[in-house]
């Protein structure tokens, strides 16, 4: 089965190349204030998932800083103007604040002319009815993608992990959301300690089974990242790390089992290399996506211009 990767989607909905603009909301995490816990998932960096966002302040500043990073990435004949990005909110869980707060934040994005989408990364005990339904008015404007932070099915890892949310409470955030019309992507992590490649492929077994189907998927690679709680997870038990090959393996089998109007938005993952830990070729960009594409179009699972 070809799959549909995020490129070629963009390309689609939108009609020429857009980049994501990384952006932060100002607002940390439920398990990092203690709302629902303490010191975050174990897994998060002290950047909160955002480690290549900019740092929080007016969001127009954000954007035009933002876009520095990216604009060499357009062709040289795309002009200032014919240029257009998606607002992420990427940085640690962007709904953990009053809908009144985050309103104007989202509206000064969503109201620019370069932009043409919203994205917000966010967890599913953050998203009550009335963030939900700023969600839904967004999206009559323009295009609101909510990414939830899922990771896995598997309550065990989860609590190992310091999630602080259960399968139950995703499940009726996803609900809502799909009930309000948004499109919804959601990540998983593949590597988790003590889990098995059964384990992480049930996780995708159970997206695929969503009804209504799942927008998106992120696969990210698991990155152990200095400073964080799995580093020293890491050094004491010392659990199994991914090869590349295994992990292009990997992926290629949760492919397999996504409905084909899944859009893939990711397959990996960018850990700061200046603080990775493990897996070390993850930091060699260029050769993981090689490897990936090979794997895949080994597969049946690429054509040919598609760019995964």
């Amino acid at each position: 089965m070809t799959r549909r990767f995020l490129s070629d989607y963009l390309r689609e909905t939108f009609g020429c190349k857009v980049y994501k603009l990384s952006l932060s909301s100002g607002c940390t995490c439920p398990n990092r204030d203690g709302t629902v816990g303490w010191g975050g998932c174990v897994f998060c960096s002290a950047g909160g998932s955002g480690d290549f966002a900019t740092s929080f302040e007016d969001v127009n500043v954000q954007i035009e800083k933002a876009k520095l990073r990216v604009d060499g990435k357009f062709p040289k004949s795309t002009s200032k103007d014919e240029r257009k990005y998606i607002a992420y909110f990427q940085s640690f869980t962007a709904t953990h604040a009053p809908a009144e707060k985050l309103e104007p934040l989202f509206d000064a994005a969503i109201s620019r002319n370069d932009i043409v989408s919203l994205s917000i990364g966010t967890r599913p005990d953050c998203l009550p009815p009335e963030t939900v339904a700023l969600l839904s008015r967004l999206n009559r404007r323009k295009p609101v993608w909510v990414e939830l932070g899922l990771q896995t099915v598997h309550e065990k890892t989860a609590a190992e992990m310091n999630r602080c949310f259960t399968l139950d409470v995703f499940e009726k955030a996803y609900a809502d959301l799909k009930n309000a019309g948004l499109t919804v992507i959601v990540h998983v992590i593949l590597g988790l300690p003590g889990e098995s490649r059964d384990d992480m492929l049930e996780t995708v077994r159970y997206l695929s089974e969503l009804n209504p189907t799942l927008d998106g998927i992120k696969l990210h690679l698991l990155h152990v990242l200095e400073g964080t709680a799995l580093a020293e997870i890491y050094r004491k038990k010392n659990f199994h790390i991914f090869t590349l090959e295994e992990y292009c393996t990997l992926v290629a089998d949760c492919l397999d089992l996504l409905p084909s109007s899944t859009v893939v938005h990711r397959m990996t993952g960018d850990g700061p290399k200046k603080i990775l830990v493990a897996p070390l070729w993850s930091g060699d960009k260029k050769r993981v996506m090689n490897a990936l594409k090979a794997e895949l179009a080994s597969r049946g699972q690429t054509k040919d211009g598609t760019s995964p």
